[in-house]
Formats: C-alpha cells, sequence, structure tokens
C-alpha cells in the first residue's frame, strides 16, 4: 500500500468506529421507530449496517485497504499480505476504534457513554453461526480479490453482511473488534461482556476454516517459467 502505516491506523481506527456508529446507532434508532416489531427493526439494522460497510469500504480501501476486522487482517498476515507488526497495529487501530465508535452511538442517544451491555448471547446455535459468518465473510473478500474483482469487494461485503444478518441466529457479528464494542452498549446490538469470548473464540475458528478453504480454492500462482508438456 502507498500509505505509510499511521495514516493506515488512523483509516483502520475511523473506519471500524463508524461502522459501529451504524451498527449501534441504528440498533437504538430501530427500536425506537419500530418497538414491538423484532423483525422490522432487524431489517433497519441490517440496512444500515450493510450500506454504511459499503461506504466505508469504498472510502478507506485504498488507504488501509479497509480491514476494519481482526480475522480480516489475521488471515491477510497469514496469506503473506500484511507484516507482523502492521498487523498487530492494525488489529489495536480496530478495537480502539470500535469501542470509541459505540461510546459515540451512545451519546448520540441521549445513553450513557459506557452503558455496558446485558444481551445474553450464549448457544452453540449462536456460536455455529458465527463460524459460518466469519468463514463466508472471508471467503468472499478473498474470493473476490484473488479472481482479480477486487474493486466489487465493498459492494459484495455489505451484500454478505446485510444478508448474513437474516440468515444466521446471531445477526452476523463476524468480527472480534466489533464484538468487544458492542459489549459498551446496552442496546439492540449490545452482547454481554460475558457471551462475548465466545463468540470472538468462534470467530478466530471461522477464521482457520476460512484461511485453509482459501488457499484450497484459491492456491497461490506459481510465477516461475512452466516446461512445455
Amino acid at each position: 500500500m502507498g500509505a505509510d502505516l499511521p495514516r493506515r491506523l488512523v483509516a483502520e481506527a475511523i473506519g471500524t468506529a463508524l461502522l459501529i456508529v451504524a451498527v449501534v446507532g441504528s440498533g437504538i434508532m430501530a427500536s425506537r421507530l419500530s418497538p414491538g416489531d423484532v423483525g422490522l427493526q432487524l431489517l433497519e439494522n441490517a440496512a444500515a449496517t450493510a450500506g454504511a460497510l459499503t461506504a466505508l469500504i469504498l472510502i478507506f480501501g485504498a488507504v488501509s485497504g479497509a480491514h476494519f476486522n481482526p480475522v480480516v487482517t489475521l488471515v491477510d498476515r497469514a496469506n503473506g499480505d500484511i507484516a507482523t507488526r502492521d498487523a498487530v497495529a492494525y488489529i489495536a487501530a480496530q478495537v480502539i476504534g470500535g469501542c470509541a465508535g459505540a461510546v459515540v452511538a451512545n451519546l448520540m442517544f441521549e445513553l450513557p457513554a459506557v452503558n455496558v451491555a446485558t444481551t445474553d448471547r450464549s448457544s452453540g446455535a449462536l456460536w455455529l453461526s458465527e463460524v459460518v459468518a466469519t468463514v463466508g465473510l472471508l471467503l468472499v473478500i478473498n474470493g473476490c480479490v484473488r479472481s482479480g474483482r477486487a474493486s466489487v469487494v465493498a459492494f459484495a461485503v455489505g451484500l454478505w453482511i446485510g444478508g448474513a444478518y437474516w440468515f444466521t441466529s446471531s445477526t452476523s457479528f463476524a468480527n472480534p473488534a466489533v464484538t468487544i464494542a458492542r459489549t459498551l452498549s446496552d442496546s439492540f446490538a449490545g452482547i454481554a461482556p460475558s457471551s462475548a469470548p465466545m463468540f470472538v473464540a468462534m470467530q478466530l475458528v471461522g477464521a482457520a476454516l476460512a484461511y485453509a478453504l482459501i488457499r484450497f480454492l484459491f492456491p497461490p500462482v506459481d510465477a516461475g517459467p512452466t516446461r512445455p508438456s
């Protein structure tokens, strides 16, 4: 990437913060505008999140790659696409940015800046959903990039996340930084701190599975000379 590391880190922090503002803020707004209709609330939350995520990737993709997600960074590191030092810094920026975004979202809706979530999200079905959502997200990103269609990543990711809100019982967190940040808002999008560790663990499992699939489905191209048959 052409940008230097500080610029990339600022892009990752701001991008993740704004993603969380969208996730948490739209959840709060949905619960206020559509009380008693959880399906409509989920539709509103999913649409706002997918739209904002698409826009954020388009904005920051040329600066930092628009990871906004530790599992994306970890898979990039495993693929050799980012240095270890940079990957560690990216993840720190994502977590810090995400937490800041949760605080901003709370304040925008006149809630306490830090409002620890109480929503329990602990079940095998939810954990499996996080594995599936994470595997799918990473396959979407890497499948587009490795097939020469990097220009459509923003739209593909937005569509995947928007859809996964509906076909996973966990509503597709698929992001450790987002999971940690959502413990700071006791709202529609919140997750209790006691539930967060297993979500993060399942997301890491999903990342490992996705990495194996990526290596199998999209093997590195040998740039060396080929022998005639």
